[in-house]
């Protein structure tokens, strides 16, 4: 039980840290532009999870990971472009709008990787899942007009759904690669998007920050991306996927709470709307994604595991083999039922 319960603090803490990126993002983009932001939050994420990394070699406490090969070039490569979009798109869209609006924007990232998912790569989505889809989408839309009675559109938000899009495609190409090594995944993210997204600075003009504030941002980089990826794959090792992610569906809420907290934000009547609307699909999604792990438990008999990295594998007496692929924002488990030989594929980011 004290394993669990630590396991739960993991998870709730992964989204606490990344949660206040947003809020914080706000502050400091009065001291560095949308692209400079992005370049050293991502920068930030890749050189702290380096310095992890040496720590755990040093000590002799690292867990050997299978490495990434040629063959998941193409998947990387689409990864890390994605990831020079999304956060610059992010970071334009906090210095357009209020950072509570933008927290809960950041659900529609569900939407757009299942659609994607389903769409692209031909993964099964149910009903109920479906339902807290157009939920989603339609708090969304509610928080993306600006004012009560107003029709105009707030680009703010149009950038932030671009972001979610942007992840949202890059979920399903890290989902390719995700059962390679979580932390050098975060490295190249952090590296190579991080540098892209600051060759895009200079080119549209954009001027290096103070050398103080560059250190906050590399630092908040850290937390909310680094330190935050770090501790939900912790969680996951204990929880599991699908009861990680639902304590991890917190992280919109808590950037709301940040956001009133920190920025003193008192959003209008049409937030609490959308805001109400949020918590039923995200309590239908965690239900769903919840119930579909409680059926394949019930589907196993006496199971002995044992880990490889992050790869955990569950043997059963029945010969079904589970395996668990983490990373980031996002996570899955395959079913492979050597009888039946079908797939079943759970996603939930």
């Amino acid at each position: 039980m004290k394993t669990k319960n630590i396991a739960t603090f993991y998870a709730i803490l992964a989204a606490a840290l990344y949660a206040i990126n947003v809020p914080l993002s706000k502050v400091l983009l009065n001291h560095a532009g949308p692209t400079m932001m992005a370049s050293f939050l991502y920068l930030g994420a890749g050189l702290g999870l380096f310095i992890y990394s040496l720590i755990e070699r040093a000590t002799g406490k690292q867990v050997k990971r299978e490495p990434l090969t040629k063959k998941e070039l193409p998947y990387t490569i689409a990864m890390v472009v994605l990831d020079i979009a999304a956060p610059i798109f992010l970071m334009f869209g906090i210095s357009m709008t209020n950072s509570a609006n933008v927290s809960l924007l950041n659900n529609f990232e569900i939407v757009a990787t299942s659609i994607i998912a389903l769409v692209v790569f031909k993964e099964t989505v149910s009903k109920k899942l479906w339902f807290a889809i157009a939920l989603v989408t339609v708090a969304s839309a509610i928080l993306s007009f600006e004012g009560a009675g107003s029709f105009t559109f707030n680009g703010g938000s149009l950038f932030v759904l671009g972001a979610c899009l942007c992840w949202g495609l890059e979920n399903n190409c890290t989902k390719m690669i995700s059962n390679k090594s979580s932390v050098e995944i975060v490295i190249i993210k952090g590296t190579f998007s991080g540098h892209g997204s600051l060759i895009c600075a200079f080119i549209v003009g954009e001027h290096l920050p103070v050398v103080q504030w560059i250190l906050c941002i590399l630092l908040l980089g850290f937390v909310a991306y680094g330190l935050s990826i770090h501790f939900y794959i912790m969680a996951q090792k204990d929880l599991g996927a699908a009861k990680t992610s639902a304590y991890y569906s917190v992280a919109p809420f808590l950037g709301v709470v940040f956001s009133f907290i920190f920025l003193n934000e008192r959003p209008g009547v049409q937030f609490y709307i959308a805001l109400i609307i949020m918590v039923i699909s995200t309590y239908l999604m965690v239900k769903d994604t919840i119930a579909l792990q409680h059926t394949h438990e019930h589907e196993h008999i006496h199971t002995h595991e044992h880990a490889h990295g992050d790869l955990i594998h569950t043997h059963e007496h029945k010969h079904i083999h589970t395996h668990l692929h983490t990373h980031g924002r996002d996570s899955e488990n395959h079913t492979h039922k050597h009888e039946l030989t079908e797939h079943c594929h759970s996603h939930s980011s």
